[in-house]
């Protein structure tokens, strides 16, 4: 069912342009924080990640530097190029917030191509007011992970990166001061670069993360030009091409049309407790529940079984091999798995490469099978149910509706803290330690802050300098 609508492309545009201030509820505002917050920390902690240098260093070489700071870095990027700098850092740890029901990591995208915009206009005399970043980022989630929930398909495309262009384009116009004509024709000049392919991910390719920066840049390329009057096709959601025929097949965007301004997508995202993929999350929820509840030790384990949703078992049922690089190795549910059940936790040391090889866990993985139920719906992340088979011949079974980390099972407001915390200290370059908490306490007070680039001066190595 391809229920197109009266052009939905402008309900979306009309939307992202014309949400108010006081039209965003309070607690919708914190989520925002919240969830920003969160963000920033694991950009910080993926600072860290793979071949963050050659991306930085190629830049370099291509753009020279500009006005944008690199997280966790000294360096600083002309817009476009921070701007997929930044956003391949907030994913590559595989630690970024997520929209399930949309299958969207809805910030890191977003936030890559509005913050190095931030920083440009700061540069220009022209700051942002968080206030006014606070409602842009809302609508923009809004416009990403409604392009999710739109869909009836299964991942063909990456969605976190494709989507997620067409949710910073709303944002970043929004910062640009774009109207909706001119924000239509960034959406369709975000259509013609949009990319991102599954293959990244089936294989375990760093280049998966990457494609999240590439549709970050793709964005700050899109806005720029439509702030200039240069005109995109027009139909870039529903037309016979357009992102939801061509790169989802089956959709229906009524639902979202008409729940725009009453239903705000942002309150409806899940923390991720773990760097690892969120159809991970819940075969670790449920084996660190019952080993909690029963006391049992690693080594009285004697098999673990999880039935899964096909699109879980699709993302992460892979099994782990002696030779996997981290990518590979965060999607793979048996490792995962075998690493929380050992360690009781799981955390970015656990994907080091020494962590990789470790023969114990491996060995366990290999007495984890992930296997699909038959769930009807192609989007679905739960319910799960895992069996623990302990050597004494117990049997204990586990499942899971919601899993740890999404709103009505949340991280309390001190581990999500704890958690920045830890990503703060990941930093590739030291970052002052004080900042640490002036960055809480700006990012929790967004709507005071005066100037978004203030975070990020404090996220940036040169700050311990200035």
């Amino acid at each position: 069912m391809n229920a197109q609508r009266d052009d939905a492309v402008s309900a979306f545009c009309n939307f992202a342009v014309g949400l108010k201030d006081e039209d965003v509820p309070a607690q919708t505002r914190a989520n925002v924080h919240k969830f920003v917050l969160d963000s920033f920390g694991v950009g910080i902690a993926g600072s860290c990640g793979p071949h963050v240098e050659a991306l930085i260093s190629t830049f370099c070489a291509n753009s020279g530097i500009g006005t944008t700071r690199i997280w966790g870095d000294r360096r600083t990027l002309s817009t476009a190029a921070a701007a997929t700098c930044l956003a391949y850092q907030i994913h590559n740890s595989e630690f970024d917030c997520v929209h399930e029901e949309a299958v969207v990591h809805p910030m890191a995208v977003v936030l890559g191509a509005m913050v190095s915009i931030c920083d440009r206009l700061q540069a220009e005399g022209k700051p942002v007011h968080g206030r006014s970043f606070t409602t842009a980022v809302c609508a923009a989630v809004d416009v990403a992970a409604g392009l999710g929930i739109s869909s009836r398909s299964p991942l063909k495309f990456f969605r976190p990166g494709t989507a997620g262009l067409f949710g910073a384009v709303a944002g970043s116009a929004r910062l640009l001061g774009l109207d909706a004509r001119q924000t239509r024709n960034a959406m369709g000049i975000a259509l013609a670069q949009a990319g991102g392919t599954m293959q990244a991910h089936i294989e375990g390719s760093p280049v998966l993360a990457m494609q999240v920066g590439f549709n970050a840049r793709n964005a700050v390329m899109a806005v720029d030009l439509a702030a200039h009057d240069v005109p995109g096709p027009q139909h870039s959601f529903e037309g016979p091409f357009g992102y939801l025929t061509l790169f989802e097949g089956d959709f229906d965007t009524q639902q979202r049309c008409e729940s725009f301004g009453s239903r705000f997508l942002i309150d409806e995202v899940a923390h991720k407790p773990f760097p690892s993929g969120r159809a991970t999350h819940g075969i670790v929820d449920a084996c660190l529940a019952m080993k909690a509840e029963s006391g049992f030790d690693v080594a009285d384990v004697q098999a673990v079984a999880a039935k899964v949703p096909p699109l879980t078992h699709r993302l992460v049922g892979r099994p782990s091999h002696d030779a996997m690089g981290v990518n590979y190795a965060r999607l793979s549910g048996p490792f995962v798995a075998a690493s929380a059940l050992h360690f009781d936790s799981v955390g970015i040391e656990h994907f080091a490469e020494d962590a990789l090889r470790n023969q114990s866990v491996l060995e366990l993985a290999t007495r984890i099978e992930v296997v699909a139920d038959d769930n009807p719906d192609p989007n679905a992340l739960t319910p799960i149910v895992v069996q623990i088979a302990l050597n004494d011949g117990r049997v204990l079974e586990k499942t899971l509706d919601v899993i740890y980390g999404h709103p009505d099972n949340p991280m309390s407001r001190e581990a999500y803290l704890q958690k920045f915390r830890r990503n703060w200290s990941a930093s590739r370059e030291a970052l002052a330690e004080g900042d640490c908490e002036r960055c809480i306490e700006l990012l929790e007070g967004l709507d005071d802050t005066s100037d978004v680039s203030e975070i990020t001066r404090l996220m940036h190595a040169a700050a311990r300098e200035a």
